[in-house]
């Protein structure tokens, strides 16, 4: 047959986060979209919120942002590149730079290709992390979290383009 022939092109959308059912009423994409870095595929990254969701409102909002990584890294290694990249967010002081990068390698393990991190918005308290499903741990900073989730929701975010297919307002990203 013809149709058996045709190459499959569409991907496929992962499932809902598993964290979000019960921290989210209602959970439902906003959008997604592939980052790669310098040719490599890193991540697929799905963004999942609550009916109403608004982006003009983000720190007063409770969403999931969910990293399905391709390849394995340390999570000491993703610690340390989110402060670097939260700098390009907003600033902070060495001393918060330091107990965040702490509170990053105590709640993110090592990922291999396949695993998903998640990270839940909590407004006005911080950050929920959750490994494959699992908690991982909390890190209860607003400021803190107002940051780490703007390295991929702010304006001042390294990749425009993932920012917005993950907000909805682009086909593609990578």
């Amino acid at each position: 047959m013809l149709l058996a022939a045709a190459p499959v092109l569409a991907e496929i959308v992962p499932p809902p986060a598993r964290v979000a059912s019960p921290l989210l009423a209602q959970p439902r994409q906003v959008g997604s979209g592939l980052y790669s870095w310098w040719g490599f595929d890193v991540y697929q990254a799905s963004l999942w919120a609550e009916p109403g969701f608004d982006a003009a409102a983000l720190p007063r909002q409770r969403y999931a942002l969910e990293l399905h990584y391709r390849r394995d890294f340390k999570g000491r290694d993703i610690a340390q590149r989110s402060i670097d990249e939260m700098r390009r967010v907003g600033s902070f002081s060495d001393a918060q730079a330091q107990a965040w990068l702490q509170a990053m390698v105590a709640v993110f393990p090592d990922v291999s290709n396949g695993d998903r991190l998640t990270g839940v918005n909590l407004p006005g308290r911080g950050a929920q992390f959750y490994a494959n499903g699992k908690p991982a741990g909390e890190i209860a900073d607003p400021e803190f979290a107002r940051l780490f989730f703007g390295i991929w929701l702010s304006e001042q975010t390294s990749a425009p383009k993932l920012r917005l297919a993950l907000l909805g307002q682009s086909a593609s990203a990578r």
